[in-house]
Protein backbone atom coordinates (compact mmCIF):
# COMPACT_ATOMS: atom_id res chain seq x y z
CA UNK A 1 0.00 0.00 0.00
CA UNK A 2 1.16 3.67 -0.99
CA UNK A 3 0.75 6.30 1.22
CA UNK A 4 -1.35 7.92 -1.34
CA UNK A 5 -3.54 4.67 -1.02
CA UNK A 6 -3.39 4.92 2.68
CA UNK A 7 -4.83 8.20 2.63
CA UNK A 8 -7.39 7.65 0.21
CA UNK A 9 -8.40 4.77 2.75
CA UNK A 10 -8.65 6.66 6.02
CA UNK A 11 -10.69 9.42 3.75
CA UNK A 12 -13.39 6.59 2.41
CA UNK A 13 -13.55 4.77 5.91
CA UNK A 14 -13.63 6.96 8.27
CA UNK A 15 -14.53 10.65 6.79
CA UNK A 16 -14.23 14.05 8.47
CA UNK A 17 -13.10 12.02 12.15
CA UNK A 18 -10.00 9.83 10.11
CA UNK A 19 -7.07 13.00 11.14
CA UNK A 20 -8.14 12.46 15.00
CA UNK A 21 -8.23 9.06 14.87
CA UNK A 22 -4.02 9.15 12.71
CA UNK A 23 -3.42 11.86 15.48
CA UNK A 24 -5.02 10.11 18.84
CA UNK A 25 -5.44 7.11 18.44
CA UNK A 26 -2.51 4.84 19.84
CA UNK A 27 -2.15 1.26 18.66
CA UNK A 28 -0.65 -1.28 20.09
CA UNK A 29 0.59 -3.45 17.04
CA UNK A 30 2.41 -0.58 16.03
CA UNK A 31 4.44 -0.15 19.06
CA UNK A 32 2.54 1.76 21.18
CA UNK A 33 2.38 4.59 18.45
CA UNK A 34 -0.30 7.04 17.03
CA UNK A 35 -0.55 6.38 13.16
CA UNK A 36 1.33 9.45 11.97
CA UNK A 37 3.86 8.65 14.78
CA UNK A 38 4.30 5.17 13.30
CA UNK A 39 4.55 6.47 9.36
CA UNK A 40 7.14 9.00 10.47
CA UNK A 41 9.13 6.07 11.98
CA UNK A 42 9.26 3.74 8.41
CA UNK A 43 5.83 1.40 9.63
CA UNK A 44 4.66 0.43 5.92
CA UNK A 45 1.42 2.12 5.64
CA UNK A 46 -0.25 -1.12 5.09
CA UNK A 47 0.36 -1.85 8.59
CA UNK A 48 -0.55 0.82 9.94
CA UNK A 49 -3.85 0.57 8.21
CA UNK A 50 -4.19 -2.64 8.85
CA UNK A 51 -3.76 -1.98 12.70
CA UNK A 52 -6.09 0.72 12.54
CA UNK A 53 -8.72 -1.38 11.12
CA UNK A 54 -8.25 -3.89 13.97
CA UNK A 55 -9.08 -1.25 16.75
CA UNK A 56 -11.72 0.65 15.17
CA UNK A 57 -13.25 -2.38 14.25
CA UNK A 58 -13.75 -2.23 10.56
CA UNK A 59 -14.96 -5.59 8.84
CA UNK A 60 -12.65 -7.38 7.16
CA UNK A 61 -14.19 -7.13 3.58
CA UNK A 62 -13.40 -3.42 3.97
CA UNK A 63 -9.71 -3.36 4.56
CA UNK A 64 -8.31 -5.31 1.87
CA UNK A 65 -7.74 -3.51 -1.63
CA UNK A 66 -8.98 0.09 -0.53
CA UNK A 67 -7.47 3.08 -1.32
CA UNK A 68 -6.62 2.19 -4.95
CA UNK A 69 -8.34 3.66 -7.57
CA UNK A 70 -10.24 1.72 -10.37
CA UNK A 71 -8.20 1.29 -13.67
CA UNK A 72 -8.10 3.58 -16.03
CA UNK A 73 -10.65 2.42 -18.97
CA UNK A 74 -9.70 2.74 -22.64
Amino acid sequence: MRRSEFDRAIADEFGARGGSLLTDLVLSAVGGRTSVDALAAGVDPREVWLALCEETDVPDERRYGVGRLEPRRS
